[in-house]
């Protein structure tokens, strides 16, 4: 029962991520870098500040396994930066699916090295049924001719794939020695939210300029990164990284959903269609670990 619970809390973590760009939109004039440093930075200090007595008591665990911890902070600093910059110069629609959809490979293949995880047929064909469908998603329009620093956006966008399956498999290594979620995920956000504190000052010029991205900026630290992370943390404390990772595919599909509702867009045939395979691949990701022992 307790996978269960896991599966639904990293749902719901995706339901919450899913609207951050549709917020992105209220705020034009904040850079990039400001909304993903500021959002991670401020909902990463703010787990740890609730997590203090957890870590406290882990904090002999902590310094033992402190190399996770490292891995952890920095690839939550980074992450932000390279997903947005991504998105910056490679556009919204590819900077997403690359970032997002080649998390699951790399995830799997991270704890395919540390012996946490063993391909399944049934895993391998709907992770490549998620990746068609967010590669539909994100090529159905002709968003890839109107960026000259593809490439660049692309590369950026396995680096944020990269971080983010090394901070969930990080946080999950703390949590499998015998750490609390509250405790691993307060201590790797709290640790990456510092580092991205230069970051919000360098970039972050515009933000007090009106009401509206002060509203918006707060939004996405506490709504998608503050709740949304202490969901995924959860899920992650009941299942594996890469399980929860694939499930996070969910996310651009919310984004497009709301995109259609709030912002406008339209979505095509071909969008419809990588959204359904999307949603394949959750149903057979998810039925191909419900029966496997936890890790």
């Amino acid at each position: 029962m307790s996978k269960y619970f896991g599966i639904l809390a990293v749902i719901l973590a995706s339901l919450l991520w899913g609207t951050t760009g549709t917020a992105a939109t209220f705020a034009p004039s904040l850079s990039p870098l400001f909304i993903g440093a500021f959002a991670m930075g401020i909902g990463g200090i703010l787990q740890c500040g609730l997590a203090i007595p957890s870590i406290i008591q882990a904090q002999s665990l902590l310094r033992l396994h402190y190399r996770y911890l490292i891995v952890g902070a920095l690839a939550v600093a980074i992450y932000p930066l390279a997903f947005y910059s991504s998105m910056r110069l490679s556009g919204v629609s590819i900077g997403t699916v690359v970032s997002i959809g080649s998390a699951p490979i790399l995830s799997a293949i991270i704890e395919y090295l540390s012996r946490d995880f063993q391909f399944s047929k049934q895993w391998a064909i709907g992770a490549l049924l998620g990746i068609i469908g967010m590669s539909m998603l994100a090529f159905s329009g002709n968003e890839a001719t109107q960026y000259s620093h593809l490439s660049w956006g692309i590369l950026l966008g396995l680096v944020a794939g990269l971080t983010y399956a090394l901070y969930s498999w990080s946080a999950r290594q703390l949590m499998l020695k015998g750490m609390n979620s509250k405790a691993a995920m307060g201590a790797t956000f709290g640790g990456g939210g510092l580092l991205l504190i230069p970051v919000m000052v360098i970039t972050g010029s515009a933000f007090l300029t009106t009401w509206n991205n002060i509203a918006v900026g707060f939004y996405m630290a506490l709504i998608p990164m503050f709740l949304g992370y202490l969901c995924y943390g959860y899920g992650l404390s009941k299942i594996s990284a890469s399980m929860a990772i694939t499930i996070t595919l969910l996310e651009p599909v919310v984004a497009t959903i709301l995109a259609i509702l709030i912002v406008g867009e339209d979505l095509s045939l071909i969008s419809w269609l990588g959204i359904l395979l999307i949603f394949l691949c959750l149903i057979m990701v998810i039925t191909s670990n419900l029966n496997k022992k936890s890790f």
